[in-house]
């Protein structure tokens, strides 16, 4: 596999792993907070229900890392250098915009501050 395809990859097993723990804190918060029987986590409406919350997760987080790219280019803290895109150290939405590029595979420097 290329490592371009192994980073996009890695990129979205990220993403769908940090949507998986918010999924378990809330289960962990509605099995503390209401009356709820531990078998309901078992079932196949909770797991297709987990699913959809993880898949939805990484579409939401590609959405704000999109928009996040889009800002910093606007604002001129990530400008293209050729191939790779250039991300200024003070960008302040420089995680999004490095996670926008390792989801859509394209190549990044970080400028050193």
């Amino acid at each position: 596999m290329k490592p371009v395809t192994i980073d996009m990859l890695r990129a979205h097993l990220m993403a769908a792993s940090l949507t998986a723990m918010g999924t378990q804190v809330l289960a962990l918060l509605a099995l503390l907070v209401m009356p709820v029987s531990s078998q309901v986590f078992s079932s196949t409406s909770f797991q297709i229900l987990a699913l959809a919350l993880i898949a939805s997760g990484v579409v939401v987080m590609r959405q704000f890392a999109q928009a996040a790219f889009n800002f910093a280019f606007q604002s001129r803290h990530a400008t293209q250098a050729g191939r790779s895109v250039l991300i200024d150290a003070d960008c302040p939405w420089r995680w999004f915009v490095v996670l926008h590029l390792r989801f859509t595979g394209r190549p990044f420097v970080l400028a050193r501050p």
